[in-house]
């Protein structure tokens, strides 16, 4: 199974997939490119020292989202991607990307939706917002990806504890290595050795 990784930093969950398909923990599997819309990203750094094509494609160097869009689709569809993982990766995918590549596109994201998800729910923000609420579990969801934001079936979940004296940038740790970096490697693994499927709208493993 040939992916495209869309990342927007630093590229910690990048890593975790580069080192489960080094240490056989992701079978099947090749990343044939990783997409970051930041040039300066470390994420291509990861990319280029693992021999993996990085391309920079950013709306700041297009005239409006609708021909970065078009630019994007086009790049996705040149790689032809068995499937698309969304590590981190800021940027709206596009209504056509996603009809293109229907229940090929997968997400991870930072919380056991339906909490904290949605539009305006993203990086440190998941964290500031379960830690305000008071939640004692938060943890992280792969999921993949449909017209919503983080509305499409969900993959797997994993719990992670809050404890006292958490700041935003403590749970955002734990839950990167006690959940992201682990469920990510997994689902991909599944889907890559077919034990995942979607009908209608429901993951069947």
């Amino acid at each position: 199974m040939n992916i495209v990784v869309c990342v927007s930093g630093g590229g910690t969950n990048l890593q975790a997939i580069i080192d489960g398909i080094r240490n056989g923990k992701i079978s099947n599997t090749k990343i044939t490119g990783v997409i970051c819309n930041n040039a300066g990203a470390y994420a291509l750094t990861r990319a280029k020292e693992a021999g993996i094509d990085g391309i920079c494609i950013s709306p700041k160097d297009y005239s409006d989202r609708d021909e970065f869009n078009r630019a994007f689709l086009d790049k996705m569809k040149e790689l032809n991607p068995d499937l698309i993982v969304l590590a981190g990766f800021l940027v709206t995918i596009p209504r056509e990307m996603v009809e293109t590549f229907r229940n090929r596109i997968i997400n991870i994201h930072p919380s056991l939706i339906p909490s904290f998800c949605g539009v305006g729910y993203y990086g440190l923000k998941v964290h500031e917002a379960a830690l305000a609420r008071g939640v004692k579990v938060t943890g992280a969801t792969v999921h993949f990806v449909d017209e919503g934001t983080d509305t499409g079936p969900i993959i797997a979940q994993k719990a992670v504890e809050v404890l006292p004296g958490d700041t935003p940038k403590i749970l955002q740790q734990r839950v990167m290595e006690q959940a992201e970096w682990i469920i990510l490697p997994q689902a991909i693994d599944m889907i890559a050795s077919g034990q995942i499927t979607v009908t209608d709208g429901i993951v069947q493993k």
